[in-house]
């Protein structure tokens, strides 16, 4: 029992659970939220997880502002160490990076979280790898190498969807459009959710959006036939109880999003997604441990 309760501890520490039924097989998540969303296990949906620590902060984006150092609003920078305004992916290819799988060096960023005007240092940011809702697993394809996707947006003052965007209090619970009162034990965390489709051809566009989409019931539309994964990022801050006065760098603290740039190393991407998705595997990493801990769904050799 002790054992048990320690690897649960280790588990939460690093953003993720492995969740078990009755007899050790996989189980079903408490408390889910809307489908799609939860930063923590989906039941039974196939997924892998990448946690990263913070690596910086500067007031620069390779994506909206490339080769514009400090034209941007200040973003917080998780992954590749050596993302800036100059970066590309094949700069960021192989390079140090804050997470604890090594061969991932994509870069992830979102806007700083400040309180009462302050920058507060993040926590970390767990990454978070499945099919879209419904989409078979087998066919999920790697991302390409280069591929950049933002979601969430930047100008608004409104409430975004949160199906795509929310806070949370630690890793499970419906998102919220606005920051809920956490307590210390499950600290605020923003949630964002990328698109799930892609069009085949493009690496970005003009928006930076529109060569992706979201699958729907399922499927991928037409206009973006491939089906990828669907990566959640969940930023965690040192936030709770009262008394705070939120916002993002980039205005409201509704204009919550997040950037990513794919510079994984293709052959390692290619194998968690055929390994964990393909293969209908939830595959759990805990911070502390070298190996993947991998559970077959029901009916899945």
């Amino acid at each position: 029992m002790v054992a048990l309760t320690l690897v649960a501890a280790a588990a939460l520490i690093a953003g993720f659970v492995v969740w078990s039924g009755p007899g050790g097989g996989p189980g079903e998540a408490a408390a889910a939220g809307p489908t799609g969303f939860q930063a923590g296990p989906q039941g039974l949906v196939p997924q892998f997880v990448v946690t990263c620590a913070y690596s910086h902060s500067a007031t620069d984006d390779p994506i909206v502002w490339p080769g514009a150092p400090g034209r941007s609003h200040r973003h917080d920078f998780f992954g590749n160490r050596t993302t800036g305004s100059s970066s590309t992916p094949d700069s960021l290819l192989g390079q140090p990076t804050s997470c604890e799988r090594q061969l991932d060096t994509a870069a992830y960023w979102a806007p700083s979280l400040l309180d009462h005007g302050v920058p507060v240092a993040p926590l970390g940011l767990d990454a978070y790898y499945r099919p879209g809702p419904g989409v078979d697993p087998a066919s999920v394809v790697p991302y390409p190498h280069g591929l950049v996707m933002i979601s969430g947006d930047h100008t608004a003052t409104s409430p975004q969807s949160t199906a795509f965007v929310g806070w949370g209090c630690g890793a499970q619970g419906d998102p919220q459009a606005v920051p809920p009162t956490c307590h210390p034990d499950t600290p605020l965390r923003l949630k964002v959710v990328f698109p799930d489709c892609w069009d085949g051809q493009h690496l970005d566009s003009d928006d930076h959006k529109s060569h992706v989409a979201a699958s729907v019931g399922g499927s991928c539309p037409a206009s973006h036939p491939v089906s990828i994964p669907q990566l959640t990022v969940s930023i965690g801050y040192p936030v709770s109880g009262e008394g705070h006065d939120l916002s993002l760098a980039s205005g409201s603290i509704l204009s919550g999003h997040a950037d990513f740039v794919n510079a994984w190393d293709e052959a390692e991407l290619t194998r968690q997604v055929d390994r964990c998705l393909n293969r209908g595997l939830v595959c759990g990493v805990v911070s502390n441990k070298a190996e993947d801990v991998a559970r077959p769904m029901p009916g899945r050799a």
